[in-house]
């Protein structure tokens, strides 16, 4: 567990139809300002009314595609949180709507570390955010096989390009 210092009071929009889990993420993110929304209607009115750091999305039952379209406009970067649309098409999907990160409900416990990733990475204005992606791949590597990534060449070409940060870009933003 970090401090929560590049989290303390940040607004942060969560939006799940399981209440256990939106309850979870509010506890695991109590250093934050949170605002849950069981549905797409309940997500949409916030996001026309507020103004949010990051945002986290489930992708199944929450219209979470559409909901990143709107994220995205505004310029909230997105973590994609799910468990029924744990694939790699619905990786390779989140990421070219415009999603910054695509965690699976499995590793919801180190939500902390990924949302500050996040927002670190949004503030410094950084284009690579692949952190997240670095420490989940032995993950995705064990769920979708060791040549998972074999199947969209190109997307990874363009992926490890565009959004993994090197040793040395970690060690000039810290």
């Amino acid at each position: 567990m970090i401090d929560g210092g590049i989290l303390k009071d940040k607004k942060i929009l969560i939006v799940d139809d399981e209440p256990d889990i939106l309850e979870t993420l509010m506890e695991l993110l109590d250093m934050c300002l949170t605002d849950s929304a069981p549905d797409f209607e309940t997500a949409k009115k916030f996001l026309s009314k507020n103004t949010y750091d990051a945002a986290i999305l489930d992708i199944m039952g929450v219209r979470g595609y559409d909901l990143l379209q709107i994220t995205t406009q505004k310029e909230i970067p997105t973590l994609m949180l799910t468990a029924h649309a744990l694939s790699p098409e619905h990786l390779i999907k989140s990421i070219k709507e415009g999603a910054h990160s695509y965690i699976p409900k499995d590793k919801m416990v180190d939500i902390e570390t990924f949302l500050s990733d996040l927002i670190l990475a949004h503030e410094k204005g950084l284009k690579k955010h692949g952190r997240w992606f670095e420490r989940l791949k032995p993950f995705f590597d064990k769920q979708f096989g060791p040549e998972w990534r074999d199947a969209d060449k190109d997307f990874w070409k363009d992926f490890d390009i565009k959004y993994m940060v090197s040793k040395e870009e970690v060690e000039n933003v810290m």
